[in-house]
C-alpha cells in the first residue's frame, strides 16, 4: 500500500521548467548571470523562471531555443505541462475542500434513482455532482440555486438535498419541447384537466404531460428526496417556458392533484421572478402560498359545491362521496381529501377511495 501512494504523489508533483534549464545550465558551466546576459532578461527575471514563479513565455521559448539548443515548442511543452500539473494539484485540494458540503447531498439516493453514476469514490462523487448541477465547484451551489436556500431556512429541510431535487427538475423540463406559453389555453384546458382525475394514473400522466406542453409547461413528476419536504414548485425557465415540477412524497392521487393545481395557481395568478416551492416543512404560509391553495381548492371543488355538501351532511359515507364526486365530474379520492384536510374525517377513512400515484421511470 506504501508504494502505492508514493506512486500517486509522485504523479501530483509540479516541476518548473526552470528545473531543466538549471541542469543545461550546470552542463554548459553557464552562470545564471552569463545566462541572463545571453537571454537579454534581467537577473531577477532569470532567477523566477528558473524557480517557477514567472512563466516561460512563446518569446523566452525561442530565445532558449537558441542559448540552450532545444527546441521552442519543448520550452512550451515543459510549461504546458508544469500549468497543468499545478493546476491538478489545485484541483486536488479543491476536491478535498468540497467533501464537506457532499457529506450534505443525498448522493446515495440520487444514484439510487440514476440521477448520478453509482460510485464509492468520493472525488467522481465530487466531480459527478459538478456535472449534475453545472457547476464548477459544489461551493456554488448556493448561488445558482438561491431559492432552496432560503426555503431550507429551519432544521428540517435539507437544503442541499432541496437544491438536487429542483436541479434534476430542471434537467428533465429542458427534454420536454413546449409551444409558447399561453395564459388564455391554460384555463380553457383546466375542466379537461380535471376530467383526467377520474381515471387511472397509467392512463392519463402521458396525456397529462401533453396537455401541458401544448400551453407552454413542461410538467416533471420526480421521485422524493428524504429531507426536501416538498411536494411541488414552479420556476420560470424562460420568456416562454415554465417548469411545474411534483414529488411522489406522499403517493396519493388526491394529494397529487392538489399539488397540481397549487403550482398551476403560481403559474397563473403570481410573477415569474419567484420561484415558488410548497411543502408541509414547518414554515408558516405567506399570502401567494395561501393564494394557491384556495385556487387549488376551488378549481378541485368550487367552494359553493362544497359548503352545501359539507352542510347538508353531518357524517359521510363512500355512497355520498362518489355521488358528489360524480356530479363534479371528479375522482371521489379529490373529495376524501379535501374532507380530510378540513379534518371532517379521519385520515384512514375511505382509504379505498384513494388511488396511489406510481412512479413513472
Amino acid at each position: 500500500m506504501g508504494r502505492k501512494k508514493d506512486r500517486k504523489e509522485e504523479e501530483l508533483i509540479a516541476i518548473p521548467p526552470g528545473e531543466t534549464i538549471k541542469e543545461n545550465l550546470e552542463y554548459l558551466g553557464m552562470t545564471q548571470a552569463e545566462f541572463a546576459q545571453r537571454m537579454g532578461l534581467s537577473e531577477k527575471t532569470v532567477s523566477e523562471i528558473i524557480n517557477g514563479i514567472a512563466p516561460i513565455t512563446y518569446e523566452t521559448a525561442l530565445k532558449l531555443e537558441n542559448v540552450i539548443g532545444a527546441s521552442a515548442e519543448f520550452w512550451m511543452n515543459l510549461e504546458a505541462n508544469y500549468q497543468l500539473a499545478k493546476a491538478r494539484i489545485a484541483e486536488k485540494q479543491k476536491l478535498k475542500d468540497e467533501e464537506k458540503i457532499l457529506n450534505q447531498i443525498p448522493y446515495n439516493e440520487m444514484s439510487k434513482y440514476k440521477w448520478v453514476p453509482q460510485t464509492k469514490n468520493k472525488e467522481e462523487k465530487i466531480k459527478n455532482l459538478r456535472n449534475f448541477f453545472g457547476v464548477s465547484s459544489l461551493n456554488f451551489i448556493p448561488q445558482t440555486l438561491e431559492v432552496c436556500f432560503r426555503k431550507a431556512n429551519n432544521e428540517k429541510t435539507s437544503c442541499y438535498a432541496l437544491a438536487a431535487w429542483i436541479r434534476k427538475a430542471e434537467i428533465e423540463a429542458h427534454k420536454i419541447e413546449t409551444k409558447p406559453f399561453n395564459k388564455e389555453k391554460i384555463y380553457q384546458i383546466i375542466p379537461v384537466i380535471r376530467e383526467l382525475t377520474k381515471h387511472s394514473w397509467d392512463e392519463i400522466y402521458p396525456k397529462l404531460i401533453n396537455l401541458c406542453s401544448e400551453c407552454g409547461i413542461a410538467l416533471v413528476t420526480l421521485p422524493h428526496l428524504k429531507g426536501t419536504y416538498v411536494n411541488g414548485a414552479t420556476k420560470w425557465l424562460k420568456k416562454d417556458k415554465v417548469l411545474l415540477a411534483l414529488s411522489y412524497r406522499y403517493k396519493f392521487a388526491d394529494v397529487y392533484w392538489f399539488s397540481f393545481f397549487h403550482e398551476l395557481g403560481h403559474i397563473l395568478k403570481h410573477g415569474r421572478k419567484e420561484v415558488f416551492i410548497e411543502g408541509d416543512d414547518g414554515i408558516s404560509k405567506c399570502e401567494l402560498e395561501e393564494e394557491a391553495d384556495n385556487f387549488a381548492a376551488n378549481i378541485l371543488i368550487p367552494y359553493k359545491d362544497y359548503k352545501k355538501f359539507i352542510t347538508e351532511n353531518k357524517s359521510f359515507t363512500k355512497d355520498k362521496i362518489i355521488s358528489f364526486a360524480n356530479s363534479l365530474n371528479i375522482h371521489p379520492c379529490i373529495v376524501v381529501g379535501r374532507l380530510m384536510h378540513d379534518k371532517k374525517i379521519n385520515h384512514w377513512d375511505f382509504t379505498e377511495l384513494r388511488p396511489k400515484v406510481t412512479w413513472q421511470k
